[in-house]
């Protein structure tokens, strides 16, 4: 029987950000605190749809996969007469709830500007349509911050595989081992790693209180490098990094 790897503390790890030349971002749940609001919608459109799962069903069925997937699952299960419908019906309550609720992850724009000051490219890469990651983007006065967005609408293959991330740094010009992918979902961790790329497990949506220690220890069985709780602690240990530049 194979042991579960154990919760490592970050001090332990190996410094992955030394020459790291791309950073990329999983989207909801790291740039967007969006996860609460996405599960708790797509739980009422799903049970609208004939089917009543509950937030911890929703959340290991669907936590970093595209809707074309949820859709397809819609497809599959939903006892609706009209299951092609879902997909408008949940993003329409999803994006009132964005303009009006939505906010990013606390201490983003440090991060932000401490990989700005190493000189270290970022882009998203997100399992999200770029409508919905548009829609974020503007209710959150971000829509200026990041110049590179890449979405899986364009890969024929959603994460799990790493096809996504392989575009990202393809079009980048970035060699998949200099490349970190910040995520807070098994999928993406494991895309990540499929693309030969390192990948931090990110703990600090608010979609995961109370199951912190558990999710951490999901990602790291799953192939992440690290665990992080915040990205204060991410852009701590670039701010090194920084120096020696200096």
């Amino acid at each position: 029987m194979n042991t579960p790897r154990k919760l490592r503390p970050p001090q332990t790890c190996t410094d992955l950000f030394g020459d790291v030349d791309l950073v990329i971002f999983d989207f909801d749940g790291v740039i967007a605190d969006s996860e609460v609001i996405s599960l708790a919608t797509l739980q009422a459109s799903l049970k609208a749809f004939g089917m009543d799962l509950t937030i911890e069903e929703i959340r290991q069925k669907f936590l970093g996969k595209s809707l074309k997937t949820i859709s397809t699952y819609v497809d599959q299960h939903s006892s609706s007469q009209a299951p092609a419908d879902f997909g408008n019906a949940w993003q329409a309550e999803l994006y009132s709830r964005f303009r009006a609720e939505l906010k990013p992850l606390p201490h983003l724009e440090k991060l932000l500007f401490e990989l700005a000051e190493t000189a270290t490219r970022f882009c998203i890469a997100s399992s999200g349509t770029f409508e919905r990651i548009n829609v974020a983007l503007s209710a959150m006065s971000m829509s200026d911050c990041f110049d590179h967005v890449f979405s899986s609408e364009q890969v024929s293959r959603g994460k799990p595989a790493p096809d996504l991330f392989l575009m990202a740094a393809e079009a980048l010009d970035v060699s998949p081992s200099r490349c970190l992918v910040i995520e807070d979902s098994l999928y993406g961790i494991r895309a990540a790693k499929a693309a030969g790329m390192r990948g931090v497990g990110f703990l600090g949506g608010a979609h995961l209180q109370g199951i912190v220690e558990q999710h951490g220890k999901t990602l790291l069985e799953n192939g992440a490098d690290m665990i992080l709780a915040s990205h204060q602690d991410i852009a701590a240990r670039l701010a090194p990094k920084r120096t020696q530049q200096n």
